[in-house]
């Protein structure tokens, strides 16, 4: 039997201010090969030149990964505003119906951190464009130094620095087997209002939603707002998810 296939979400890109690319960072694509042990293609976070419907009977499995773009508030119903560019609103329009396609067809489907957000959209949640400034909030986004650039050392960009709390007997604490673990943080972006099929599974110490799963799903359809792609070669907990991930699509497969 082959390797399963999954299918990696594209983002928008501009290269040079003049040249329009879709990317797909490479850890994304380590962690599937790697860890899943399925054969990454990435596909265009573009409906008009992407076909649903082709691109499921292609693949065993969807993984929506994070990215530099919010989510359109226009998707939740809340008017945009420029400080919270840039956005992608072609990914936007992609992702969303292909949730709801994945979902309906039990196509396994994992979201990390943008992907964990666009599961809650597609299914009528709101998000918060900077979750940070909410009373009570940490702030989430990505070290930087003094100056305000970006830290430039991975191990402190992408170490961990908060706890998440799981829901006591729920999916993630029966697969990781106990009921905190500790994740990275890079997003700005977060869950105000969960849809009305998001069950949340874990929440940080200050009470941002972290981990989600697609109720009655009838595959994996899990997501994370943490960078789990970083390191599941070395860590436990992220290795757990894709490996929970990757014998999904073996069994999505043998069920083909």
């Amino acid at each position: 039997m082959r390797k399963p296939v999954v299918g990696v979400i594209g983002s928008a890109h501009l290269i040079n201010d003049r040249h329009n690319v879709q990317i797909v960072g490479q850890r994304n694509l380590r962690a599937i090969a790697e860890v899943a042990g399925a054969l990454p293609l990435m596909f265009a976070g573009t409906p008009d030149i992407t076909d649903i419907g082709a691109l499921l009977g292609s693949v065993d499995g969807i993984l929506l990964t994070g990215a530099r773009a919010n989510v359109h508030p226009s998707c939740f119903g809340v008017e945009p505003d420029t400080r919270h560019e840039p956005y992608d609103p072609d990914r936007d329009a992609m992702a969303l119906a292909l949730i709801e396609a994945c979902v309906e067809r039990a196509v396994p489907l994992f979201g990390i951190c943008r992907g964990l957000q666009e599961m809650n959209v597609a299914f009528g949640g709101s998000l918060h464009p900077e979750i940070r400034e909410l009373p009570g909030r940490m702030n989430h986004r990505m070290p930087r130094l003094e100056n305000g650039d970006i830290h430039p050392d991975p191990e402190v960009v992408f170490a961990d620095r908060h706890e998440v709390r799981l829901a006591p007997r729920g999916a993630f604490a029966k697969l990781l087997g106990c009921e905190t673990i500790r994740v990275n943080s890079l997003h700005g972006q977060g869950i105000l209002e969960p849809g009305k099929r998001i069950v949340i599974e874990g929440v940080a110490e200050d009470g941002t939603i972290e981990a989600i799963r697609i109720a009655d799903a009838m595959s994996f359809a899990l997501g994370v707002q943490w960078h789990a792609e970083y390191d599941p070669q070395v860590n436990p907990i992220n290795r757990t998810l894709f490996q929970a991930f990757g014998a999904a699509l073996l069994d999505r497969r043998r069920a083909a």
